[in-house]
């Protein structure tokens, strides 16, 4: 049984900082390709970062030079370090583990940047 176990959300103030963690269970992690996905009330998913299973980074632009997404193998565990947050980065975020026609999803972590 596959399992993508989000933590790390929470309540953070504007420009602050927050790490996300996902740990995946039932599947071959390091050949997996990995996201960050958010979903903020009354919006469509989107994908804020995503990381290859050979480690290239992608980032939407409004997160980039703020957001790191990285990997550890070793711990089937991919984060994201969140960096000089906004208002608008408040929402659900989601690990995603993709491969080919293999698609898993976590449950999500609820992030709230408020003053």
């Amino acid at each position: 049984q596959v399992q993508l176990v989000e933590s790390g959300g929470g309540l953070v103030p504007p420009g602050g900082s927050l790490r996300l963690s996902c740990t995946a269970s039932g599947i071959l992690f390091h050949v997996y390709n990995m996201g960050w996905y958010r979903q903020a009330p009354g919006k469509q998913r989107e994908l804020v970062a995503s990381i290859t299973s050979g480690g290239t980074t992608n980032y939407r632009a409004s997160v980039k030079d703020r957001f790191t997404i990285s990997r550890d193998n070793a711990k089937n565990t991919v984060y994201l370090q969140m960096t000089s947050q906004k208002f608008e980065d408040t929402a659900v975020y989601y690990c995603n583990a993709n491969l080919a026609n293999s698609d898993y999803w976590g449950q999500g972590t609820q992030v709230t940047v408020s003053s």
